[in-house]
């Protein structure tokens, strides 16, 4: 179908996304044990908690983790475990970002791509604390109501139905090249 002189355009208001953006990041966190480290047997981070709030053309991800750590210490004949709550607050830039959009209706949203883990422990220089580098990569979306353009027939849409469409020099066989994992990347 060509667009015809019959043919009008609505503007609609829906909630849609407007915003995207993602951020992989390297931190380093200093626990300091009850007793001075001899050896770090095992490392992890657990119960990573985080909620995501809109500042700007930013979206900030606040939350919390636990780090614990097995070490022993005294000359490697004792052993425990430290227990250490850490907070932190990651800016994701929205690297896509629609200005339409109306920003009194603006939610966010996080997902952890990569919770946060533990990639290297050592005992510092003074052997005292115990430097954690960890990683973590989050994946942020803004929803917000914006205006989009459709398409009305003013007869209803009976009116094409099993009609030839002039998609404007679209043949069939021009997509069969698409990569569809590259589709559904792209939808998520």
């Amino acid at each position: 179908m060509s667009l015809d002189k019959d043919l009008q355009c609505r503007e609609i208001y829906t909630k849609a996304v407007c915003g995207k953006g993602r951020k992989f990041s390297q931190v380093t966190n200093t626990v300091t044990p009850p007793h001075a480290p001899t050896s770090i047997l095992g490392a992890w981070i657990i119960n990573n908690q985080y909620d995501a709030v809109k500042s700007g053309e930013n979206v900030e991800v606040v939350g919390t983790y636990d780090i614990n750590i097995w070490y022993s210490y005294d000359r490697n004949t004792k052993t425990d475990v430290a227990k250490e709550t850490v907070s932190y607050v990651e800016v994701v830039p929205l690297h896509y970002l629609d200005k339409k959009h109306k920003p009194s209706t603006a939610e966010v949203a996080a997902v952890a791509t990569q919770e946060p883990s533990c990639v290297e422990a050592s005992i510092s220089s003074h052997g005292d604390n115990v430097l954690i580098r960890v990683e973590r990569e989050f994946k942020v979306e803004m929803f917000a109501e914006t205006k989009v353009c459709v398409v009305v027939c003013p007869n209803g849409c009976d009116e094409y139905d099993d009609k030839h469409v002039d998609f404007g020099g679209v043949e069939d066989g021009d997509f069969e090249d698409l990569d569809p994992d590259l589709l559904d990347e792209e939808l998520s």
